[in-house]
């Protein structure tokens, strides 16, 4: 496809058709190839029409979050969802014949084993008898993602979603804070009955859906279907427990000091925001002089960072204010046929908004290296645990140029980014160990729900006091991360990657260069490897290694308190 400005890219309807026969004549080619080299056009071919239906069912999905109100993209969205899982037993059968060609070893040797490993899993995950279930499974995820999206409330005198008010939290004035929290409370609490009926049907079709394939749980469907080819359960327990051991007393200390700096008596959940008494960083400038900056920071970073933005730039591939509508949170995501990655956030005047400049610029700087020396579409991107270290690392590589974003306010704004990325790790606890609980005991009504996160809350977030609002007191905070509904036990990969980020970032200030290398070589490598080998790659330590978490954080712990 010839590259156009994303605001002029046509949407064409993926002719899920084509896409049979397509599929059917790979099988067919698959299993009467004579040499690798047919076995290999074959695989290709059907890798050429994936793209572009790939793209087109991309693109759709980009302008439905935009604006969920769209009628437009909302059916051609149930539609897609429709036709996708209709191609599952096909699908099914071109995995079965890759997986069984006579040339398997010719594959690995010029792709690598992680390809059938990846083969291998989705084998024991996809069935013709989960058609109807995927299908609703994303009925309710899309339900969720435009209740979400539509919630809104008056704040005085301003219509605020939920990334209106949290601007808010962080005021200087604390009276300010608590009224933006307990609208932001409020905000929830009107459409928990939603979110917790769109949860509990979604527990039990996951969970109904794994117990169909044999599955003892709907975790090990789940842990199989992320690629967890390196670790299980247990060993994400011990990683917890290294959280709760190392981390979550650190942040504790820091706490402290912010409920000193700030001359409260309790520190409440809307002080956690502001760190400092004058005011948190914020960014100077609007979304584009923005953009603008950071192409600037990227031109001079690398040669490879300043041509990726200077490509984002010039097809205009972000959508980054927030509006009425629009889906919540960030994310990056691309259009393979055009071999481009796409960033989509919503801006809310916080030092948020920079964030969103590293940490989705880092997803999609790995996006277009990937898309443009990987030849093979399932390769290009890897696990989550590795994808986020792409995208966290960035964030920290960035850190000199952070005075073009806030000036003066520089090394403020860099102090509150390494807080908020270390006192983020126990909360990423939480949400894992939520999600294991909730999936060993899928009959929990919506009150043992929120009475579980409570619980989980006090162990890994001591400090955490809701001054009071019932709501959130039994539990009802969980619900504020979308990752629960819609990607189930995807968030301790955060946590993992972070502990590589804050390496890169100390190895950053002994030698930049050399950090640079590592982080560009993992990058590179897309997911042509597993886990633990793109770590030994990059020369990271792994963090489930008893120990290795109070190795990766140390530094970390030692800079915030020489800083704060």
């Amino acid at each position: 496809m010839e590259m156009v400005d994303f605001r002029e890219m046509p949407y064409v309807r993926p002719d899920f058709e084509a896409l049979k026969k397509a599929c059917e004549q790979a099988i067919h080619s698959l299993e009467g190839a004579a040499s690798y080299a047919e076995a290999k056009a074959a695989y290709l071919a059907y890798e050429e029409a994936e793209t572009e239906a790939d793209t087109m069912m991309s693109l759709c999905s980009v302008r439905n979050t935009i604006d969920t109100q769209d009628a437009y993209y909302e059916a051609e969205e149930k539609w897609i969802r429709q036709q996708s899982a209709a191609l599952i037993p096909l699908s099914k059968r071109y995995r079965v014949a890759l997986a069984g060609s006579p040339f398997r070893a010719d594959f690995i040797a010029e792709f690598g084993e992680q390809m059938f490993r990846m083969i291998d899993a989705s084998l024991r995950t996809m069935d013709e008898r989960l058609v109807g279930d995927i299908v609703k499974e994303g009925e309710l995820c899309q339900a969720y993602q435009k209740d979400s999206a539509l919630a809104s409330t008056d704040f005085r005198g301003e219509k605020c979603n939920f990334y209106g008010l949290l601007k808010h939290m962080e005021d200087t004035d604390r009276k300010t804070r608590r009224e933006a929290f307990e609208a932001w409370a409020a905000l929830y609490e009107s459409i928990s009955g939603k979110l917790d009926s769109q949860y509990d049907e979604l527990v039990h079709l996951r969970d109904g859906m794994a117990k169909k394939l044999g599955f003892e749980s709907y975790t090990a469907f789940a842990y199989l279907k992320r690629r967890r080819f390196d670790y299980g359960p247990k060993e994400a327990a011990a990683f917890r427990a290294q959280i709760r051991d190392v981390i979550t007393p650190a942040v504790a200390a820091i706490r402290e000091r912010q409920k000193e700096k700030l001359g409260v008596d309790t520190l409440r959940y809307y002080d956690e925001a502001l760190l400092f008494p004058s005011g948190n960083a914020n960014p100077i400038g609007t979304a584009d002089e923005l953009v603008a900056k950071a192409q600037r920071m990227y031109r001079e970073m690398s040669a490879e960072t300043g041509e990726f933005f200077d490509f984002m730039v010039k097809y205009h591939l972000f959508d980054l204010n927030t509006r009425p509508g629009k889906r919540m949170g960030g994310y990056m995501t691309s259009f393979p046929g055009y071999k481009a990655p796409f960033i989509f956030s919503n801006f809310n005047g916080t030092s948020a908004d920079v964030d969103v400049l590293t940490h989705e610029a880092g997803h999609a700087f790995q996006g277009y290296l990937a898309m443009r020396s990987i030849p093979i579409g399932m390769l290009r991107g890897s696990t989550a645990e590795i994808n986020e270290v792409h995208s966290m690392s960035m964030e920290h590589f960035a850190y000199p140029w952070m005075p073009l974003f806030f000036e003066e306010k520089s090394e403020k704004y860099i102090t509150a980014h390494l807080i908020g990325a270390l006192s983020v790790v126990p909360y990423m606890a939480c949400v894992d160990e939520f999600q294991h609980v909730v999936y060993e005991k899928p009959d929990m009504t919506a009150r043992e729900r929120r009475a579980a996160w409570r619980e989980i809350e006090r162990v890994y977030m001591p400090w955490r006091d809701y001054d009071g609002n019932q709501f959130l007191e039994e539990g009802g905070f969980w619900m504020q991360k979308q990752h629960i509904f819609l990607y189930p036990f995807y968030y301790i990969d955060y946590a993992l990657a972070q502990m590589c980020a804050f390496q890169f970032y100390g190895r950053a200030k002994e030698n930049r260069e050399a950090a640079w290398q590592d982080y560009l070589s993992l990058c590179r490598a897309g997911g042509t490897l597993g886990y633990f080998e793109l770590l030994n790659k990059a020369n990271l330590l792994n963090p489930f290694v008893p120990g290795n978490v109070e190795k990766c954080v140390g530094h970390v712990i030692d800079d915030i308190s020489k800083r704060y």
